[in-house]
């Protein structure tokens, strides 16, 4: 089966605040214009249910919220390649993700993973609003993944 080429993935609640950050971003990304290859996907909280689609691309692009006691809002982009180089997990979907990752793993089927991480202060239960910290670095997180994208598909695909 050939591989579809780039999958932008939002993870995280989007009834939590902040931590909901990559569906907010992936949510406003489709209504940008992307090459064909690249398909965006609002992840949730999904787990192993996103494992079929993570594993039909090359390349997946994930974006998710972390509690790593930096600045609120500082952007990282890691390339995880085993399940304990993502970040320390602060919910529920998280733990499935490392689940998912480990099991492609053993299976041979992980893509490339590129994980934008945005450290956040707080979980925020039942608000869709996201803090004035992390609205500020959507448009720059949102430039950093285009760019990201741009570079992973190829030439004759633009």
């Amino acid at each position: 089966m050939d591989k579809k080429h780039v999958l932008i993935l939002g993870l995280g609640n989007y009834l939590m605040g902040d931590e909901g950050l990559g569906v907010h971003l992936a949510r406003a990304l489709e209504n940008q214009e992307w090459p064909d290859e690249v398909e965006i996907v609002d992840g949730g909280t999904g787990g192993f249910l996103l494992m079929n689609q993570i594993e039909s691309y090359e390349h997946v692009i994930m974006i998710d919220a972390t509690m790593d006691n930096k600045k609120p809002g500082t952007i990282n982009l890691i390339k995880p390649k085993f399940a304990k180089d993502f970040p320390q997990a602060m919910s529920t979907h998280e733990i499935g993700l490392k689940d998912v990752i480990q099991s492609m793993q053993l299976l041979g089927t992980l893509p490339v993973i590129h994980l934008f991480t945005v450290s956040i202060e707080l979980i925020q239960p039942l608000t869709v609003e996201l803090s004035e910290a992390i609205q500020q670095i959507m448009p720059d997180l949102a430039r950093k993944i285009r760019q990201l994208v741009f570079q992973l598909v190829p030439t004759e695909v633009i």
